[in-house]
């Protein structure tokens, strides 16, 4: 039987051989070059600190494959860990902005509720700030019939979120005199 230190030196030699097959491997478990680089150097140190359980005589790409999964799974682990552990806090908001991002999201939802020739002319005058005779005319409409469907929208946007909060709907009201 060699020495110790013989076979530890034949080994680290031995390792280099099998580097570019482990950090494919990695590459594969981790799908992220960084990661899995990190995972080979961990799979590396582990090995040559492990070198004396290692067999000589048998092969070591499996046995370097099996330290490198191991470390894998063990990682996952403590990732679930940690995530489990650390409190499932919302993010951050403002305080002055969460009312108003509640309308916002329940408004938006109540948009896609509203049929398109009523939903069109709405997202035309609130949200790209158009004029009515602009609006009307992208959407090949007379005044008076553009005019309909937007009351007829927004009237409509009023009932859905008046059932959703029980409030008053103000964000879509503009002044309607001609502009």
């Amino acid at each position: 039987m060699e020495p110790f230190h013989d076979r530890d030196m034949s080994l680290k030699s031995e390792l280099h051989s099998h580097i570019a097959s482990l950090r494919r491997y990695a590459l594969v478990l981790t799908r992220d070059p960084v990661s899995a680089d990190d995972l080979v150097q961990e799979t590396l140190t582990k090995a040559i600190a492990k070198a004396d359980t290692f067999q000589p005589g048998s092969d070591l790409r499996p046995w370097l494959f099996r330290i490198l999964h191991n470390t894998h799974i063990s990682e996952i682990r403590r990732q679930k860990t940690r995530d489990d552990a650390a409190p499932d806090l919302p993010d951050p908001v403002a305080r002055e902005c969460q009312h108003t991002q509640l309308e916002l999201k329940q408004v938006l939802a109540a948009l896609d509720q509203l049929p398109e020739a009523q939903r069109k002319p709405i997202i035309l005058i609130a949200l790209r700030e158009m004029s009515y005779a602009e609006a009307a005319q992208s959407l090949n409409l007379p005044l008076g019939t553009f005019m309909s469907r937007l009351g007829r929208g927004r009237e409509a946007l009023r009932r859905i979120v008046r059932g959703c909060t029980g409030g008053k709907l103000t964000v879509l009201k503009r002044k309607e005199t001609g502009t």
